[in-house]
């Protein structure tokens, strides 16, 4: 019983070795990069209770091969990015990701990130938007 127990073992362990291996991969030199004119966070300040704000990151793709964003997902339904989807920007070409934030009914600090994901060196981008909305008016008393 030994004997076959060591035997699977043996067997085995090649397999283990091999799929263990990692691959290398190689990084593309002439890949295409995201670079944001004014940074990755935009604070609004203090915006109005129930109120709109809405912020244009404007980047440059500064690699050497054409840029495209696949998507752009808000961390929550308040907020709402608009992003140059599938389209080939050229390198030293601007473009514009248009992040909206819509307050329905709650006053407070906020902070809503946007995930840009794309061919790009990074190939994840995150952007940031943070700002206070300001107290519930009191209603006017008679």
């Amino acid at each position: 019983m030994k004997t076959v127990v060591l035997a699977i073992v043996v067997w085995c362990m090649p397999a283990v070795w091999v799929f263990a291996q990692e691959t290398v991969k190689t990084e593309n030199p002439n890949a295409p990069e995201i670079t944001f004119e004014k940074g990755l966070i935009h604070d609004f300040g203090t915006i109005e209770y129930k109120g709109k704000a809405e912020y244009d990151f404007v980047f440059t793709n500064t690699g050497k091969e054409p840029l495209i964003i696949t998507s752009c997902s808000a961390s929550c339904g308040c907020t709402t990015p608009t992003c140059p989807k599938d389209q080939q920007i050229k390198p030293g070409e601007k473009g514009t990701v248009k992040v909206r934030y819509n307050n329905t009914h709650i006053s407070g600090s906020f902070t809503k990130t946007v995930t840009i994901i794309s061919n790009a060196k990074p190939s994840s981008v995150t952007i940031t938007i943070k700002g206070v909305v300001a107290q519930k008016p009191e209603a006017a008393v008679n």
